[in-house]
């Protein structure tokens, strides 16, 4: 199971720390993804890392902006996001996947948070 949390309201050019909490003993071994699903619009790839931690993959929308990372002490992974724009708004949902190679494609994750959301005001 996945659990994600830390969303709210906050302003254009502000910070939020996503957090998405694994249960189960082989949590550490899958590879993670954040997505995102602003209103009227599909859901879309954010960011991803790999099980090990070495490889990370971002959105080009997000490059230089957001940064994954996970803890294995406390199988979390986060999302660091800076200096927020308003087109951020959206519940982001975090997830799991089984998957040899980390992906961008939301059907090859097996596990899915509940979605926290995000509204950037300008």
């Amino acid at each position: 199971q996945l659990q994600a949390s830390g969303g709210g309201l906050v302003q254009a050019g502000g910070s939020l720390r996503l957090s998405c909490a694994a249960s189960g003993r082989t949590a550490n071994s899958y590879n993670m993804g954040w997505f995102r699903q602003a209103p009227g619009k599909e859901r879309e790839f954010v960011a991803a890392i790999t099980w090990s931690g070495s490889g990370k993959y971002y959105a080009d929308s997000v490059k230089g902006r957001f940064t994954i990372s996970r803890d294995y002490a406390k199988n979390t992974a986060y999302l660091q996001m800076n200096s927020l724009k308003s087109e951020d708004t959206a519940v982001y949902y975090c997830a799991a996947a089984r998957t040899a190679m980390v992906t961008r494609t939301s059907t090859r994750y097996d596990y899915w948070g509940q979605g926290t959301l995000v509204t950037v005001s300008s």
